[in-house]
């Protein structure tokens, strides 16, 4: 979740945040590949370490939500499922910061927010240590110069298969029904086989819990566009290669009519307009 989507109040102090609510923070993750469920067994905190936990036994599964943002979701899911451990990971230190907030606030212990990104995550999990990877509303990074940026380009949908348990899902949620419809094509050259795919992820898929920066969406008119997929079998250097020749730009996945567009996806406002002016200029030109 990019920087759009986080508002920050004027006594807002990075460092003290940070500082304040270390506990629910890993800043070495990556000395726990492979043992997250043990090493995170709950012992009264937030954070993962080293201490004998004793007989406590360590948790049985492990999501990882990735792009957290400010922790709603993350909280939310962990609540649910205590018997379950929740990751978060983000790249920018103010999601951080909030997600922490909110974890140690909340007084749970089977959730952690780390400070890396999608690049990091083969150095970070074993083979099939995940049992689910969630992508909530992703920055679409809509130009084609920044496709390698999506969350769900094939590059990255190839490094997630690897780090899945057999039958593990990746779930992606948006607002942007050109990301959704360019993450289908790029599911299907990474190797995934869809589970569902919904045009209205709220009322379809309620089990998602609502996040703050959804609720606005809401307001705002816009759907939630959603497709769970789990991997398939191992995609052929051919098909991979389909899904990164495919059109990487998301203007070519909007719908052909635009005045039928009610609410614009983030980032794609300046592109819109300027298709829906060209548009009139012909259909004046032709008339």
């Amino acid at each position: 979740m990019g920087l759009t989507h986080i508002r920050t109040p004027k006594n807002f102090v990075l460092e003290d945040r940070l500082e304040r609510y270390a506990a629910a923070i890993e800043q070495r993750p990556e000395t726990y590949r492979g043992r997250w469920g043990e090493a995170c067994a709950p012992c009264g905190g937030a954070a993962c370490g080293d201490a004998s936990h004793g007989d406590m036994p360590g948790f049985g599964r492990v999501h990882l939500d990735l792009g957290c943002g400010k922790g709603a979701y993350l909280v939310a899911r962990a609540q649910r499922e205590p018997d379950a451990l929740f990751i978060g990971m983000d790249t920018e230190p103010i999601c951080i910061a909030y997600a922490a907030q909110n974890i140690v606030e909340a007084g749970i212990s089977n959730a952690i927010v780390l400070p890396r990104g999608a690049d990091s995550i083969e150095r970070l999990y074993d083979p099939g240590e995940l049992a689910g990877i969630t992508l909530n509303f992703p920055t679409p990074f809509p130009k084609r110069k920044f496709a390698r940026k999506r969350l769900t380009s094939v590059d990255h949908l190839l490094s997630y298969r690897r780090v899945l348990a057999p039958g593990a899902a990746v779930t992606l949620r948006t607002d942007s029904q050109p990301l959704h419809d360019y993450t289908l094509t790029q599911l299907d050259a990474a190797g995934y086989r869809v589970l569902w795919a919904s045009n209205d992820t709220r009322a379809e898929h309620p089990e998602h819990p609502e996040t703050e920066y959804e609720r606005r969406l809401a307001e705002q008119g816009a759907a939630v566009y959603g497709v769970c997929a789990i991997p398939g079998p191992e995609p052929t250097p051919e098909q991979i290669q389909t899904g990164r020749d495919a059109e990487q730009s998301l203007v070519a996945y909007l719908p052909r009519n635009l005045d039928s567009i009610g609410y614009i996806p983030l980032g794609m406002e300046g592109a819109v307009l300027n298709l829906r002016n060209r548009q009139r200029n012909e259909q004046a030109h032709n008339h």
